[in-house]
């Protein structure tokens, strides 16, 4: 169950489905808040009006003409009241002139600093007497524009009636103004401020929470006790506002609870969206796609791109229309918008946010490559770095200057501790501390030269090594070599000394027999040796040819069949069928075979089988011999290559410990290579030769 509903929950339709929601609901929410604010001049709370004399656009309507009546009833009453200046009020000239004489201080060259204001002035009455004198006449001309707009507005609202008194006289459009403002009272609404008192129907005005901004125009004025405003509307005036407020109060209220609707489904969808994207039904990790490629920095931007395009395209709808395309370039876009902001979501549930944007990014190549120099750079690259972008990085940085100088100089310190451990190191390796080692971790210019000292005590350690066993070498070579031709000489010494005292012919043939054995075995030994130094030094023609290493083996198995029959040995030779050529010297490479082949008869174990294996393939041709030791090899496949050693530590055996040296120097100097291997009782040789190209040329080298 639990499997079914994350394949279904994280399943790319279910996404798709949500997705589609999400941008339809954010689109008609929108649609419904740009319609809401266009007919009720960007406010929804007309949706939560009761009434209209409760609502906000009869407190609004009722003040500006409140507002009219009280302006043209206290101050400007007539145009022969206001031609005559009686709309004029003092500190308007006052407040005229002040700027005036502000624009004296700063455009007049009179004007001048070292006076005093009352000097300064002066000048500037003197100055400027003609514009102070038509302050007045401007004054006049403005509020006899106003008194005229003022009417014009009054005049505008039908239905609408009024009264004012302010003293003696009165302004009013009433039927009847002998009666005073008594026919107000038989209007289905009006608003009456009489000696101070206030007298509104319907009565439930007052609890409108805006009443305030319908006395606020009488307070002002500060109306006298005798001061009477008063204003009616007629059935005329009050239908239509009231049809129109209850059917925009009825829209904003129905838009209202869409918009409620769609916002708690686009929450719902987003909520999925932002748990689910990223993510599939086989595992938990955060799957990324092409458009999360996109830097966190420049999607932001994009986003805010969409989001100011989208105001934009408002602004143009609102004030040209129409409004039907609202839900569209919503929903346009709506889908690129969404989809950015999943992108982020993903970086964030993957925390990858910071580290996907540009800024990051791009830091992060200058750190790297700031510390590829550091770590790698030479000395003078780190510099000429050093003199440019250090000055640049306080200039960027000056706030943070402490901060730079800080790493600056723990940069330093690291430095001299690293050159610190090298010179303890040198004064170590020059005591006689050949195996101490630097450990200096980093690939910079000084665990570079660490890393070349640690070398050289390498090399001073083998070359130690090597002359160690060069001695020891030379030590046994001497001992070996000492027994191995004292052995044969002793015998011939002493079958010599019998052979004097000896009259009996036939035991004195006998020793004649065994003194010529004994000196071939010596003139064996004096020939290996000889060999050995021939080939261990390269003093030996090479002449390179095609040969057919096959046919070779063969031919010499062949030669050796009477001895292979005495040790009982069984030869299992495996090679390609068709014919395998190397590029060697025949003569050598036979000399070198037939070295590791004798070396077989001699320590194999008798009646066992030896395997030879011929393999081709790569730039190599390798030719393996195993075979089972009749002796106990306890001696490394190192030492014995060494000269004078046998895998018959009591040295019964014929032969000099020459021939596997011997067979290592033939094949090397054919640029080949003998390797020995020895596993328990089991022997094996790996020779490698080049094989034969077409059109490399043979000869001696």
């Amino acid at each position: 169950m639990a499997t079914r509903w994350k394949n279904f929950s994280l399943s790319l339709t279910t996404k798709i489905i949500a997705f589609i929601i999400a941008v339809v609901c954010f689109s008609g929410a929108l649609t419904m808040f740009i319609n809401v604010m266009i007919t009720n001049d960007g406010s929804f709370k007309i949706a939560f009006e009761k009434d209209y004399y409760l609502g906000q656009g009869f407190i609004n309507e009722s003040a500006q003409i409140m507002r009219d009546i009280v302006d043209v009833t206290t101050r400007y009453q007539s145009e022969e009241h206001i031609l005559s200046g009686g709309s004029i009020q003092e500190t308007d000239v006052t407040e005229r002139e002040n700027r005036l004489f502000d624009e004296f201080q700063s455009e007049s060259r009179r004007y001048n600093p070292n006076l005093t204001r009352a000097e300064n002035y002066t000048i500037f009455e003197q100055e400027y007497k003609e514009r102070i004198a038509s302050i007045k006449e401007q004054l006049i001309k403005e509020d006899l524009t106003d008194y005229r707009r003022t009417l014009q507005r009054l005049g505008e609202n039908q239905g609408v009636y009024y009264y004012g008194r302010s003293g003696d006289f009165v302004f009013s459009n009433l039927p009847d103004q002998s009666a005073g403002y008594s026919y107000l009272q038989s209007l289905p609404a009006y608003i009456v401020f009489d000696n101070g008192n206030q007298t509104v129907s319907p009565a439930r005005i007052k609890e409108n929470p805006r009443y305030q901004n319908l006395q606020s125009p009488i307070l002002s004025e500060n109306l006298g006790i005798q001061d009477v405003v008063c204003l009616g509307f007629s059935q005329e005036f009050l239908e239509p506002r009231i049809a129109q407020w209850e059917e925009v109060q009825s829209l904003a209220a129905a838009s209202l609870y869409q918009m409620v609707g769609l916002l708690a489904a686009l929450g719902a969808a987003f909520i999925y969206l932002l748990w689910a994207i990223g993510r599939k039904p086989e595992d938990d990790e955060i799957h990324l796609n092409t458009i999360d490629g996109i830097y966190t920095d420049i999607n932001l931007f994009l986003c805010f791109m969409l989001i100011g395009l989208w105001f934009g395209i408002m602004a143009v709808l609102g004030i040209y229309g129409p409004q039907q395309f609202v839900f569209l370039v919503s929903l346009v876009i709506a889908i690129p918008g969404l989809l950015l902001m999943l992108a982020l979501a993903k970086h964030l549930k993957n925390r990858s946010l910071i580290m996907h944007s540009l800024i990051y990014a791009l830091f992060r190549q200058l750190f790297v490559f700031i510390s590829d120099v550091y770590n790698n750079g030479s000395t003078a690259v780190k510099v000429v770095l050093l003199v440019i972008g250090y000055p640049i990085i306080v200039g960027l940085t000056m706030f943070i200057f402490p901060i730079t100088l800080g790493i600056a100089a723990w940069l330093a310190l690291k430095k001299v501790k690293e050159l610190n451990t090298i010179k303890e190191g040198v004064q170590r390796v020059k005591a006689g501390d050949l195996h101490h080692t630097i450990d200096l971790p980093g690939n910079g210019e000084l665990a570079r030269l660490a890393a070349d000292i640690n070398s050289i005590t390498d090399g001073l350690n083998q070359a130690v090594a090597n002359e160690v066993k060069s001695e020891r070498l030379k030590s046994e070579l001497i001992s070996n070599v000492s027994h191995d031709i004292r052995t044969p000489l002793t015998s011939i010494i002493t079958y010599v000394d019998l052979l004097k005292q000896e009259t009996d012919q036939v035991k004195a043939a006998e020793y004649i027999e065994i003194i010529e054995q004994k000196s071939q075995r010596l003139k064996l030994l004096t020939d290996d040796l000889f060999e050995a130094t021939k080939a261990s030094s390269g003093n030996i023609p090479v002449n390179f040819e095609k040969v057919d290493i096959v046919a070779l083996i063969n031919q010499g198995l062949g030669e050796l069949d009477d001895k292979l029959r005495e040790r009982r040995l069984e030869f299992k030779f495996s090679h390609p069928d068709e014919k395998m050529y190397v590029r060697a010297d025949g003569r050598l490479l036979w000399r070198a075979i037939e070295n590791l082949l004798l070396n077989v008869l001699k320590y194999a174990l008798e009646g066992s089988r030896v395997y030879i294996d011929l393999v081709a393939g790569g730039p190599r041709t390798t030719l393996t011999i195993k075979n089972i030791s009749a002796y106990e090899l306890n001696i490394s496949a190192d030492e014995l290559m060494e000269r004078f050693q046998r895998g018959d530590e009591s040295r019964s055996t014929q032969g000099s410990g020459l021939g596997l040296s011997i067979a290592k120097s033939l094949v090397e100097i054919q640029q080949g290579s003998l390797n020995i291997e020895i596993d328990g009782d089991l022997f094996k040789a790996v020779i490698q030769l080049n094989p034969e190209s077409e059109g490399q040329p043979s000869g001696e080298q």
